[in-house]
């Protein structure tokens, strides 16, 4: 590992002409075309995506948002974060309070409360419910929230220099007593049940099709937008200096760089998108609840870098989508089997592919170029030995 004398000398790099065309390719496919095919052909065409495919889409887009930042903060900055599913559910649960509110008198009760709220016997709205009747403000805390608990779990660990399995199991545990305080309802936000049966979002029904299609759309161009963001990031001056830190701190530090500060910002930086990306889960999948905190689901999304590929940007997405593809079809075929299939996924990708599916290309070349026959050496002849 070697850190530039000065980060004006790295020069940034950000897209081809060809990896522009990679890229908006595929997102003008999922973002307008696949939205266009469900609107305007009949539900019998071959080419109509079904509402529920376009639904299960988003969600991994989503989830390919928070293995994104899984992977910005392991693969580049080298911190192995393991409750970044705790930012994931906290904006989940901001934007869920707002959805919560615009039920109104079509609850179960017909009450303006809340229905839970009604079952366990309260007799007026939290104080700090009130302001989550705006929109706006239910965005900003689904933003600020989760950058605030980073913030201030960032500042103490970073100042005190934790790092390494130390600063893993510290984010474990500090996702673990969030999952267990919800599950208390010891902050009164439904306990196991969590928040269902939204009805509306900014006056349109959740279950219509106009609805989901745009839900959908939000979240493709989401992961669009955050993964330009990171690649942003990663391939300018800032970039070098993350992946400086990852292979070694103490040189940086010696180099007169505040690398707490660094560690920090990217830190609060995920926690917000992640949010963010929560806030988007929440109206198309239709509940959340403090399952979506537990330390299970930060190792999944673990998994999801690992299998994708670490510190690529694309293989984080592409891990994502492939083991929750997987999964989906695990829970219905076996479900009691997913467990041992996702822990034995793992264990052959460590072992046996560590770059993830993103070195698969690669791998296949290497081997094809040690499968062709050399090519031929040509003879000399009489005139080339001078005579």
């Amino acid at each position: 590992m070697s850190v530039p004398a000065k980060l004006s000398d790295v020069e940034p790099r950000f897209f081809t002409r060809a990896q522009w065309a990679a890229f908006l390719l595929p997102t003008l496919l999922l973002a307008l075309v696949l939205p266009l095919l469900n609107a305007l052909l009949p539900a019998e065409h071959l080419l109509w995506p079904s509402h529920f495919t376009l639904n299960l889409y988003g969600k991994y887009a989503t989830y390919a948002v928070l293995a994104l930042g899984v992977d910005l903060l392991w693969g580049y900055l080298g911190i192995l974060s393991l409750g970044q599913a705790l930012f994931f559910a906290l904006g989940g649960y901001a934007f869920g309070m707002h959805l919560l509110l615009m039920i109104g008198k079509d609850g179960q009760y017909k009450s303006d409360l809340p229905d839970y709220m009604v079952f366990l016997g309260y007799k007026a709205l939290p104080a700090h419910w009130e302001p989550f009747y705006s929109f706006p403000f239910a965005t900003a805390a689904v933003l600020v929230i989760p950058a605030l608990i980073a913030f201030v779990f960032g500042w103490l660990a970073f100042r005190s220099r934790i790092k390494g399995v130390y600063l893993s199991i510290l984010t474990q545990a500090l996702t673990y007593a969030a999952a267990l305080l919800f599950f208390r309802n010891d902050f009164g936000f439904g306990g196991n049940n969590g928040f269902t049966d939204f009805k509306r979002v900014l006056g349109a029904d959740l279950n219509s099709p106009d609805t989901r299609r745009g839900l959908y759309v939000a979240s493709v161009l989401l992961l669009a937008g955050v993964f330009l963001l990171y690649r942003w990031l990663t391939r300018a001056k800032f970039g070098h200096l993350m992946q400086a830190i990852r292979d070694g701190e103490n040189r940086v530090l010696f180099s007169g760089y505040a690398t707490a500060r660094y560690k920090l910002f990217v830190f609060v930086l995920v926690a917000a998108i992640t949010g963010l990306a929560g806030a988007l889960y929440v109206p198309q999948v239709g509940i959340i609840n403090p399952s979506e905190m537990t330390p299970e689901k930060s190792l999944e999304a673990v998994v999801w870098v690992a299998v994708g590929g670490r510190g690529t940007l694309l293989g984080p997405i592409l891990g994502a989508l492939f083991v929750n593809a997987l999964k989906s079809w695990a829970t219905r075929a076996a479900p009691e089997l997913w467990l041992y299939i996702i822990g034995g996924l793992f264990i052959v990708v460590v072992l046996f592919l560590p770059g993830g599916l993103i070195s698969l290309p690669a791998k296949f070349r290497a081997a094809w170029a040690k499968l062709r026959p050399p090519p031929p050496v040509p003879t000399a002849g009489a005139g080339d030995l001078g005579t």
